[in-house]
């Protein structure tokens, strides 16, 4: 809300997990702060591509919020909303509300990848939380993709060409349990 002050916020890639996790209990004890978190399924991302993945998402987010008054985007592109909406390029840097935004669901994101890391742990999501690390790709190479890889990341799509998709039923037997598990 305009009236409130937010703690001093900046992008989540340049603050530390503990700092993000100590930032998003702060944001969420202001009065009157509004979030939802909306993740996207991995086979919609590769249908959609990246960019409509995330703008369906911010979509379906908003819809969640009881009252919007006004949207800031980071990015070039602005879903469709209903209500006046601006995007800002670099506005992770720029807008703490966006900042905000950016820090509750990079936490979210962070603690999806560690859940996911008890499911896969030969990949060390819990380390480099899904980024295309030395360790990841490596792990990538060594066990190939899982239900969770995006089939359009180049890595996977090109590993992909060279192996048999046969244990992503397995995996996806897992995913299911631990979205059962965690509600």
């Amino acid at each position: 809300p305009k009236e409130t002050k937010i703690p001093t916020v900046n992008d989540s890639k340049q603050l530390s997990g503990k700092r993000r996790n100590e930032l998003r209990e702060a944001i969420l004890a202001v009065t009157g702060v509004q979030y939802a978190v909306v993740e996207i399924d991995v086979g919609d991302i590769d249908r959609l591509n990246i960019l409509n993945a995330s703008l369906e998402a911010m979509r379906r987010a908003l819809a969640q919020l009881s009252k919007v008054d006004f949207v800031f985007v980071d990015g070039n592109r602005l879903p469709f909303v209903k209500c006046p909406a601006e995007y800002v390029i670099g506005g992770d840097a720029k807008s703490a509300s966006i900042a905000a935004a950016s820090i509750l669901a990079k936490v979210h994101r962070d603690e999806l990848m560690v859940r996911y890391s008890e499911i896969y742990p030969e990949y060390g999501f819990e380390e480099h939380k899904g980024y295309g690390t030395r360790q990841h790709l490596e792990a990538l190479k060594r066990y190939g993709a899982c239900v969770i890889h995006r089939r359009s990341f180049a890595p996977v799509r090109m590993l992909l060409d060279k192996t048999c998709e046969q244990p992503d039923l397995f995996c996806q037997i897992k995913v299911n349990m631990i979205k059962q598990r965690d509600g």
